[in-house]
């Protein structure tokens, strides 16, 4: 009995029907393990989002606390009398405990700026109070007008009534020479200045 052989087309074709076969069954095998992986990746992109999105929420309620800030601050105003005053602040920041009062940072006063004698005052920090419309100036406090420099501790100005006055010692040079002082005011619009507290003065004789 002589058998057969398959035609050499039929080998052929068998043949590539088993590659492709073998390729699709390597394809779905693959599929198997990539899928539920891309699954996985997916959700945790989510989540990951999710907790983003959660965290930059609370940024913004943060800074939503934070207390109200300027920087390169300028309030123009004038007192009861007309005077005006300018104070500036590299930085003013409401206070968070008490909103009346808010807290400067190397303040600066001018009073009378438009005059041709205008009185400035500096220092490291102040304190304006909104109730009371009285500025706290403390830290270095330099006063300097067109006819005298004055180096004190503190000084209180008062927006309303426009008087600047003093309670730590100060030092400095004047119209009359060289004064020290224990505390100080400035009244009538700045054209009087009176010095208490243990009040010494060099005047010069020539």
């Amino acid at each position: 009995m002589t058998l057969a052989h398959p035609p050499a087309e039929m080998l052929k074709a068998r043949h590539v029907a088993a590659v492709q076969w073998r390729k699709r069954a390597r394809l779905i095998h693959g599929l198997r393990i990539a899928l539920p992986a891309l699954i996985v990746l997916i959700f945790a992109a989510m989540g990951g989002t999710v907790m983003v999105r959660t965290l930059d929420s609370g940024r913004v309620a943060a800074g939503a606390d934070l207390p109200i800030r300027m920087v390169n601050a300028r309030f123009v105003g004038r007192d009861n009398d007309g005077r005006d005053f300018v104070i500036t602040a590299a930085t003013a920041t409401r206070d968070e405990d008490d909103y009346q009062r808010v807290l400067l940072d190397h303040p600066a006063l001018v009073l009378d700026e438009t005059s041709a004698k205008p009185t400035r005052i500096a220092a490291r920090s102040g304190v304006y109070h909104e109730g009371t419309r009285k500025l706290q100036l403390s830290g270095g406090v330099k006063l300097i007008s067109a006819d005298q420099t004055f180096d004190t501790a503190t000084s209180l100005f008062n927006t309303a009534t426009g008087e600047l006055s003093g309670s730590g010692p100060i030092q400095g040079v004047g119209s009359l020479g060289e004064i020290n002082a224990k505390s100080y005011g400035v009244y009538d619009k700045g054209e009087r200045m009176v010095f208490k507290g243990g009040v010494h003065a060099r005047i010069p004789t020539d």
